[in-house]
């Protein structure tokens, strides 16, 4: 079976393998065959027993990056883990996200989406980056611990605001037409008032969701999700 090493403590020299099958193996140092180098990230083909993996086989195509996984963390003091690898961080769903990682994305993105507006017939390529937002936002909520779905919760909150704002203004023009076509100050106001209050609380809920999970720490240790983002 193949799979990924999640994690690995050069001292107890234990640590654990994401399978394929999306279960978690522990291995020890003695289960590695001899001219692999163990990283966190190293594809790696193993004999499952149980829920320990043996006979380990680290993946060539994957151990020239693994050793230089390791080299960086040496020579810095830190896990290969805890650097910000723009690919992953932007454009998969997988794994947990720190919070300094997700305002570095947050900002790429806010940046990106500035310029898009700027260039004309470039603005609409700005749908592009809800993929994006989407994974950060995903791998934030995994690193507290949460289900990726809740994302959805600000983009609910949204869409049904403008489908109840929309229908607030049809129902209030069609039963006030002739004030309207008089231009009534309070007429138009009770017409779009409630409007525009709704889809600002909408937002206020969006920013509000945004801001916690920018905020909130990593749950600490391993989850279900994988290993602790900060090494924590």
């Amino acid at each position: 079976m193949r799979g990924e090493i999640l994690s690995y403590d050069d001292v107890s020299g234990t640590g654990l393998i994401s399978g394929d099958d999306s279960i978690r193996y522990g291995f020890t140092r003695a289960d590695i065959q001899a001219g692999g180098t163990v990283a966190v990230g190293a594809r790696v083909d193993f004999v499952p027993e149980g829920m320990e993996a043996t006979q380990i086989m680290i993946l060539a195509s994957t151990a020239p990056a693994a050793a230089f996984g390791q080299a960086a963390a040496s020579s810095t003091g830190g896990a290969p883990l805890g650097a910000y690898d723009f690919a992953t961080a932007l454009f998969s769903f997988n794994g947990r996200l720190r919070r300094q990682h997700f305002w570095i994305s947050w900002l790429i993105l806010f940046g990106v989406g500035l310029v898009l507006n700027f260039i004309p017939f470039l603005n609409l390529l700005g749908l592009v980056l809800l993929w994006p937002h989407l994974a950060i936002g995903v791998k934030r909520l995994h690193d507290m611990g949460k289900a990726g779905w809740l994302i959805a919760i600000p983009y609910v909150v949204m869409i049904g605001g403008w489908v109840f704002a929309f229908m607030s203004i049809g129902v209030s023009a069609f039963m006030n037409a002739q004030a309207l076509e008089n231009e009534d100050p309070a007429v138009i106001f009770s017409t779009f008032g409630p409007a525009l209050g709704i889809l600002s609380l909408t937002w206020l809920v969006a920013i509000g969701f945004w801001l916690w999970i920018g905020i909130a720490d990593s749950q600490p240790g391993d989850n279900k999700y994988g290993p602790n983002p900060k090494g924590e």
